[in-house]
């Protein structure tokens, strides 16, 4: 699990999607830095409705690695549903 407070950049939204009963938010946050080959390394975050107790603010490692913003826009754009709420599961702590 990767906790993370809200972003105050908002990042680039990505989707909106249904989990547990909640709608939540994707986002694709850009690192900072740059890497050598790979000029834009992202990760997906997650944000459950404002106000809701439960569930925090979560993150993916950095998955979405282009040559350009556009390429990575749209390599996180490309996932449907199932695959944003497997990776949304993903970060999320394992039910006690």
């Amino acid at each position: 699990m990767t906790p993370v407070s809200r972003n105050p950049k908002p990042g680039v939204h990505v989707a909106t999607i249904a989990h547990e009963g909640l709608i939540w938010d994707a986002f694709l946050d850009f690192e900072d830095h740059t890497h050598p080959g790979a000029r834009y390394r992202g990760r997906l975050r997650f944000e459950p409705p404002t106000g809701t107790e439960g569930p925090p603010v979560t993150a993916t490692a950095a998955i979405i690695i282009e040559d350009s913003y556009e390429e990575a826009v749209a390599k996180a754009r490309s996932f449907d549903d199932r695959q944003l709420q497997a990776l949304l599961r993903s970060t999320l702590p394992e039910p006690a």
